[in-house]
């Protein structure tokens, strides 16, 4: 590296207009962002909007600096399909900038692929750069990063993290609901079919419940090794958003108060699709398809639950944990 690059390297790592996209080989692919650039990112992979064109690529090593400061970050792990999406903006919306909302970091989700401990350091270290005088960067990961909870945790134990969830059914009714669904399901068992223990085929219905069993023994293990993780139950914060901010804000340190809380709930965020910000969509119409599938799906729930009861025996004790975590 030329004299003078470290430099300069060093003031492009400072913030975190220079964001981690991904990995490709051993190099970090690094977009410019800015805070603007970050609210209005729903997602930061290939969805990402970034604050201008083109990038940097620089070897991996040479990121080794930032490496070296804690993570600090903050936390919501979900099970897909749960509002996820909404409750990370919405606390967005009410951090203002102050905390960077990171929804689903690409490079994440390629370590939960092809796992290598130094460097999620690396890029958890990343992730968790802030602006001068701003709070804890918060990520709000994707499924496949579940089966990285356990090297997470062990990185920064005490980080405070919200383990987003839905019961088996409300579960099976989300994420069988079409067909594009099915493919999604059916890629993550496949991709993650040793983790959960899997050595043949199974019916979507049966595969949902044991991609279920298997997040759900994750949350129960990380919420035994960070003190600071609480469960959520999805339907708790449908049917209470107000309350649940609240308490989520507190937990991740978002600074608010009441009076934005509910503007935040009263507004075009909670009436709209979180994914997709132009299409209609509210807690009315979401219990209507929900009460539709049900009918639909009945017999797949049946099947899901009759797998459950034979391939999980520590269902119980499962339960009890999650329990606990829901009421720390």
């Amino acid at each position: 590296m030329p004299a003078g690059m470290d430099q300069t390297l060093a003031q492009l790592l400072a913030t975190p207009d220079a964001y981690l996209h991904s990995l490709e080989g051993g190099e970090a692919v690094l977009v410019p962002m800015d805070r603007a650039a970050y609210r209005r990112s729903i997602f930061l992979d290939h969805r990402i909007s970034p604050a201008g064109e083109g990038g940097w690529r620089v070897p991996l090593a040479s990121l080794g600096t930032v490496e070296a400061n804690p993570p600090q970050l903050g936390w919501i792990f979900h099970v897909a399909h749960c509002g996820s999406t909404l409750l990370a903006r919405a606390l967005d919306e009410l951090a203002g900038g102050a905390n960077l909302v990171l929804r689903e970091p690409l490079a994440l989700r390629q370590l939960s692929l092809a796992r290598d401990s130094e460097r999620l350091r690396l890029v958890l270290a990343m992730l968790a750069r802030r602006y001068p005088g701003g709070g804890r960067s918060l990520v709000k990961a994707n499924v496949p990063v579940n089966f990285l909870l356990d090297e997470i945790a062990a990185v920064d134990p005490a980080a405070p993290a919200i383990l987003l969830k839905l019961d088996l059914p409300d579960y099976l009714l989300a994420i069988l609901r079409s067909d594009q669904h099915r493919v999604w399901l059916r890629t993550i068992v496949s991709q993650f079919a040793a983790e959960l223990g899997l050595t043949r085929q199974l019916s979507d219905a049966q595969a949902a419940a044991a991609l279920w069993l298997g997040q759900m023994r994750r949350f129960a293990a990380a919420a035994a090794q960070m003190p600071h993780a609480r469960l959520l139950d999805a339907e708790q914060f449908y049917g209470d958003p107000a309350e649940t901010l609240r308490r989520a804000a507190a937990l991740l340190g978002v600074e608010t108060n009441p009076t934005a809380i509910a503007a935040v709930v009263a507004g075009p965020l909670f009436t709209t699709y979180s994914k997709r910000p132009d299409q209609a969509f509210d807690n009315t119409a979401r219990l209507a398809r929900r009460d539709a599938l049900a009918q639909a799906l009945g017999a797949e729930i049946a099947e899901a639950q009759e797998w459950l009861a034979l391939a999980a025996p520590d269902a119980g004790s499962l339960a009890a944990a999650l329990d606990a975590a829901a009421q720390a």
